[in-house]
């Protein structure tokens, strides 16, 4: 009898595995002891995740090293799709709820890098490894420039309804406008389309990103629009001036930008 346990239970891990292996084949995580688990050699990175997520851990510069596999096996598996569609989910029933005012004048604000566009292909490579390894400015550029990044699907899933509902979209970055039309295409590429504006940073939008996107949502507002939502991966996209009636964010323990 327990030989025939353990086999059954040997069966439904290799299986689990294998459908993992077959849907993320993006990277394979670098090998560490205690990858499997959250505690990793006295770090408990679940908790170093709710910290990031809540803001209450703040500035800080890397993923570390310890939970690199942590964040790279969250960020390809199922928790993280499910954590984004729950998140979607509470946004669309929002959404719904809203009395809009019929004069295409409400608006939700979408950040782009892991919001509407993710970049887990980039952060997958060995040489940037989740966030563990420092921030690299002229690599992520060589990606940007590719313009292969992919819809986050629940973010997606949010789009689409908010347009049925007359509010209309609003994508603002803090993307360098030098790769507007490459980043424009990129949109239409992976299903966006139909927006009301979108706001890249020029050469001439000084400050951190939380002054830079206060800035940008209050000319908005200043030109008669209604912020009824706001959705991004960071805090600086969802606190400061103006930030909209509510506000939502999706997971992204990969980097901190303040």
């Amino acid at each position: 009898m327990g030989l025939a346990i353990f086999l059954i239970l040997a069966t439904l891990i290799s299986t689990s595995d294998a459908e993992s292996d077959a849907f993320n084949p993006i990277h394979l995580l670098r090998p560490r002891s205690g990858s499997g688990g959250h505690r990793v050699e006295g770090l408990d990175c679940l908790s170093w995740r709710l910290a990031v997520e809540t803001n209450n851990l703040q500035s800080w510069k890397a993923v570390p090293e310890s939970c690199e596999n942590y964040v790279g096996n969250y960020m390809l598996g199922k928790q993280y799709r499910h954590d984004c569609d729950v998140v979607a989910d509470a946004a669309i029933e929002y959404a719904k709820s809203l009395k809009l005012g019929g004069d295409g004048k409400d608006v939700w604000v979408f950040d782009i890098d892991e919001t509407t566009l993710s970049n887990l292909p980039y952060y997958a490579r060995t040489d940037v490894q989740f966030g563990a390894l420092p921030y690299n400015g002229t690599k992520f550029d060589e990606w940007v420039a590719e313009g292969k990044a992919t819809a986050v699907p629940a973010v997606q899933r949010l789009y689409k309804t908010l347009l049925s509902l007359d509010i209309k979209p609003v994508f603002l970055t803090g993307g360098s406008d030098t790769f507007k039309d490459i980043r424009t295409a990129n949109l239409y590429a992976v299903g966006y389309h139909s927006w009301l504006k979108l706001i890249f940073k020029g050469e001439a939008d000084k400050g951190a990103a939380l002054l830079y996107k206060s800035k940008k949502r209050t000319e908005l507002v200043n030109q008669g629009y209604r912020i009824v939502g706001n959705i991004g991966d960071q805090w600086s996209d969802l606190l400061g001036d103006n930030a909209g009636n509510r506000t939502f964010k999706v997971p992204d323990p990969m980097y901190y930008i303040g």
